[in-house]
């Protein structure tokens, strides 16, 4: 049976995806620290920088998870972070889940780094279906998450509270035979 014991480095043409480590933190304090980053993620914990290199530092030994580190090629900077998690292998499925610094935003990066990561998913891990939830008041995310092959399933009501107001959240998922398809189609 395949687990994500394996960390990968997948290659883009703008993005270099790599095993995430605690070196990485520095570089990734800045997503945890924006409070528009926080919003859209609808990450209610806050995080100070030991238990953020305690979380990092731990990556690699997962077998369950997929950590990657988002390295933008032109810079070399590491500019977020890429994850498949909630594996479930009975049912061949996993969620997705991206994040990126504030400054890294609106360059394609994200749109590459979620095809890399999702085709890795699809391609060598034999996963069937990867999902996600993303917020309502976020709409950047959800037409990148659609051009990278996601559709919309159905929406989470009031999934989220955030500084007292209820935010609906849609769930998306690719399934693999759509992404093969879309793969032939291009290719």
């Amino acid at each position: 049976m395949t687990d994500f014991s394996h960390k990968p480095t997948l290659t883009g043409d703008l993005v270099v995806l790599r095993p995430v480590t605690e070196a990485d933190v520095p570089a990734l304090l800045p997503l945890f620290k924006d409070a528009e980053v926080t919003r859209l993620t609808g990450s209610h914990t806050r995080f100070d920088e030991a238990a953020l290199r305690t979380w990092y530092g731990s990556r690699a030994a997962q077998d369950d998870r997929l950590d990657l580190a988002v390295v933008e090629r032109a810079t070399g900077r590491v500019v977020g972070e890429a994850v498949l998690l909630e594996w479930d292998p009975g049912n061949e499925s996993c969620a997705f889940r991206i994040a990126f610094v504030p400054d890294a935003v609106g360059r394609g990066l994200g749109t590459e780094a979620t095809r890399l990561i999702v085709g890795h998913g699809f391609e060598a891990l034999g996963l069937y279906r990867i999902w996600l939830e993303v917020y309502a008041f976020n709409p950047r995310a959800r037409r990148a998450y659609e051009k990278a092959g996601f559709r919309a399933e159905g929406v989470l009501r009031g999934a989220l509270l955030w500084e007292g107001e209820r935010v609906d959240a849609t769930v998306m998922s690719a399934l693999a035979p759509e992404w093969d398809a879309a793969r032939q189609a291009v290719g």
